[in-house]
């Protein structure tokens, strides 16, 4: 019985050598059974695979194009994957050596005329000796490149493999023609090419090896929130604290965490008192204070206290697993202009091999003489030069790093497509609570009217509210707490709507809303419509709080007098801060020419208020959340591409609609699907930096497209000889392998700078 995978699986490939590989392996993957999906990752040799297919018979239809693959799952060991690569690294450094040494010696001994004319009595057995040595280092140097070849070819498919195979095999084997046919072949053809055969394949064994030292430290985001996670989890089990491996863990058990040691899995604190350093999920360097309650992450590390706490999701459900797996799906995916890369790549080495066939029936039937030997040197050339590694790194390189760049700064890019489009956009629609401003309504006012003290207002706003769930409820409880008010009772509770509550507290009826309840019961305010309209002004909700005029005591307190009726005795206002960096947020959007405009389900007066403290001139209120979305969609008809920065949850329309959407949340909050990207942290500084990195990307990106691009425009002809009836010049075999293994590390070196990018400074 065979299973199928969920969804979603990581393989690892093994054997790719060049961006023509890419297809292939894209091609193998996507033929089998139940896979909807594809994507090959050539800068980290991995391939994702979306539907519902067995993982052996993908394993399978790799090894059958000619590759290898094993699945990846889990934690993988960071240090297993480093000693993988530095072994890899190593062993291509090895052969380079042995090829260089062997080459460098028979080009001195050349020079130095030490060896033997080939055809002369002692060249007729020093030269079969060389060419047997020659041999035996191209198989020592370069079996991985003859038997990629030799599958390339049994699939009727070419790759880099194929240009390398057949450029050192040709040396050698016209090499041996030349001594087996010396006396026949005219002077100027007498030469070997041993030492270039080799030569070759020291410099593109050096060019890979330095390719995989630094392709390996693209990495490094993703090897750094591996290695958070810890090995074992303090649990309590049976009242005994014991140390259990992190995968034995179960979701609600109850685990203990000491000063200095990392967070195992996800949970909420049962007992204790910590700070805790989140830097590295978040971006953000001041540590959190935990109390009862408080939401701790696996793979922060706990700073000073002790403390309990249970666990509520463990292995691939927790934040860290959820980030790592964002991570590398926004570094797997490819952006648009990837995918113009690939198609290039996937034509490039048959018309390579076509044109070698061109150059060398070129110069054998009109070059000078040696025909034979010009047409040889030059074919061999433009086979070795044409390598396309250069071009099917230059995107996804850039799109590695930029992504493990984001990550390490608190923001989690979960679309390739982002990287290419957040940079290009030119309107920004902001969510009021909880992005603009903080999201945690406190009271801001508080003006008790005529005998009534201000404790007394708040006891009595506080023990109506007891009973709402209003979030503004939550900040007149969170106030008398913070006061030591006492509640009182509550009789006969209801609540009306959007307009307020009203109830009984000791026999005396009241209200507490907004005016639309005043006005429904009957009840005069209008003296106290212009400091309504001031507080609004100031951003702040006021609410209206009113009783009967039965006389009598209010808690411990008397009322002298109370005017007759119901009336108004007291003004109670909360307010949501904006946040202190939402200003500046705004500012360095504007300076990076992105037209910003607040929506919000607020009503007009507060939401200016809000939007001027933050330096927004463009604001719509009364906006229903599943309305936000038809915002955006306006907004897009009218030319311009938009980018909606929300919660994610209620703004999931608007985010899906929106060319770029980014998420604000925490570090729990990483599997909202709807969003492109994910602020980590609260800040909404966090979004220009994503727009500063993607503009950089994209740059970074098309430098190297351009470079790769330039380098076979410019090098395919001059290896054919283009300027040699001009200068005589013709490119050497050998200066053209160092070239093509130069133009790789060329391309993974530019792409690494993003990895130090510095973002404009916070104020």
């Amino acid at each position: 019985m065979t299973t199928k995978t969920s969804d979603e699986l990581r393989l690892s490939i093994l054997g790719m050598s060049c961006a023509g590989c890419v297809s292939v392996v894209e091609g193998a993957l996507a033929a089998v059974d139940g896979v909807t999906e594809v994507s090959v990752n050539f800068a980290d040799h991995s391939a994702v695979v979306k539907g519902h297919a067995d993982p052996e018979l993908l394993k399978q239809a790799v090894k059958a194009a000619g590759y290898d693959a094993a699945v990846m799952e889990g934690f993988e060991d960071p240090s297993e994957q480093e000693e993988q690569e530095l072994q890899r690294y190593r062993k291509l450094m090895k052969k380079a050596a042995v090829a260089a040494v062997f080459g460098l010696s028979l080009m001195l001994a050349d020079h130095l005329e030490w060896l033997p004319e080939i055809g002369s009595s002692t060249g007729l057995w020093v030269w079969p000796e060389i060419a047997l040595i020659t041999l035996s280092i191209l198989i020592y140097s370069g079996w991985h490149f003859y038997s990629g070849a030799y599958k390339s070819l049994t699939l009727g498919q070419a790759n880099m493999d194929t240009l390398i195979a057949l450029g050192t095999g040709s040396a050698w084997l016209y090499s041996c023609i030349v001594i087996d046919y010396y006396d026949t072949l005219p002077s100027l053809a007498k030469h070997a090419y041993f030492e270039a055969a080799v030569m070759i394949l020291a410099f593109i064994n050096l060019g890979s090896g330095l390719e995989t030292l630094a392709r390996g430290k693209t990495s490094s985001a993703i090897r750094q929130l591996i290695g958070l996670q810890p090995r074992t989890a303090r649990v309590i089990r049976n009242g005994e604290e014991t140390d259990v491996a992190i995968e034995e863990v179960g979701l609600g058990e109850t685990l203990r965490v000491r000063p200095g040691e990392k967070i195992a899995v996800d949970g909420v604190l049962l007992e204790g008192h910590s700070t805790v350093d989140e830097s590295m999920l978040t971006g953000e360097s001041l540590p959190v204070e935990k109390t009862t309650g408080s939401e701790v992450v696996a793979g922060t590390m706990n700073q000073t206290g002790s403390f309990l706490f249970t666990a509520t999701r463990i292995g691939r459900d927790t934040a860290l697993a959820q980030i790592i797996k964002s991570v590398r799906q926004a570094q797997s995916s490819k952006p648009e202009i990837a995918r113009l890369a690939d198609k290039i790549s996937s034509v490039f080495v048959p018309a390579v091999v076509a044109f070698s066939v061109l150059t060398f029936l070129i110069w054998y039937a009109f070059g000078p003489d040696p025909s034979l030997g010009y047409a040889f040197v030059t074919s061999m050339t433009v086979l070795v030069i044409a390598c396309p590694c250069a071009l099917g790194l230059a995107t996804p390189i850039s799109v590695m790093v930029a992504v493990g760049r984001a990550a390490q700064s608190g923001i989690l890019i979960r679309k390739g497509e982002a990287l290419q489009t957040a940079g290009k956009l030119t309107c920004l629609i902001l969510d009021k609570t909880g992005t603009v401003t903080e999201g945690k309504p406190t009271v801001s006012t508080v003006e008790a009217i005529g005998d009534i003290s201000e404790e007394q207002l708040l006891q009595l706003a506080a023990s109506i509210e007891s009973g709402s769930e209003h979030p503004l409820a939550a900040a007149i409880l969170a106030a008398a707490e913070q006061s030591q008010v006492k509640l009182e009772k509550v009789k006969q509770f209801e609540a009306v709507a959007g307009h307020g509550v009203m109830a009984i507290i000791n026999e005396r009826r009241v209200l507490f809303g907004n005016k639309a309840l005043m006005d429904e019961q009957g009840v005069n305010y209008t003296r106290f419509n212009n400091r309504l309209e001031e507080l609004s002004a100031l951003g702040q909700t006021p609410m209206l709080l009113a009783v009967d005029n039965k006389i009598g005591r209010i808690g411990s307190l008397p009322i002298a007098t109370l005017p007759p009726s119901m009336a108004v005795v007291g003004i109670i206002a909360v307010s949501d801060p904006i946040k202190k960096d939402s200003a500046h947020a705004v500012q360095l959007l504007k300076d990076q020419g992105v037209r910003i405009i607040m929506v919000t389900g607020d009503n007009p007066i507060t939401a200016h208020a809000i939007a001027k403290q933050a330096g927004i001139l463009e604001v719509r209120a009364q906006v229903l959340p599943q309305d936000k979305a038809e915002v955006v969609k306006e907004l897009q008809q009218a030319g311009e591409i938009v980018g909606m920065v929300g919660d994610g949850i209620n703004d999931a329309p608007a985010l899906a609609q929106a060319d770029v959407g980014f998420a604000i949340g925490t570090g729990t909050d990483v599997a909202i699907e709807s969003a492109d990207v994910v602020i980590l942290q609260g800040s909404l500084l966090k979004v220009p930096e994503a727009i500063e990195l993607s503009k950089a990307t994209v740059i970074n990106i098309k430098q190297n497209l351009i470079g790769a691009f330039f380098y076979n425009t410019v090098s395919i002809p001059v290896a054919a000889g283009l300027l040699y009836p001009l200068f005589g010049v013709l490119l050497n075999p050998m200066i053209a392998g160092a070239a093509m293994a130069l133009s790789s590390v060329t391309v993974v070196s530019n792409a690494n700078r993003l990895r130090w990018m510095k973002f404009a400074e916070r104020k």
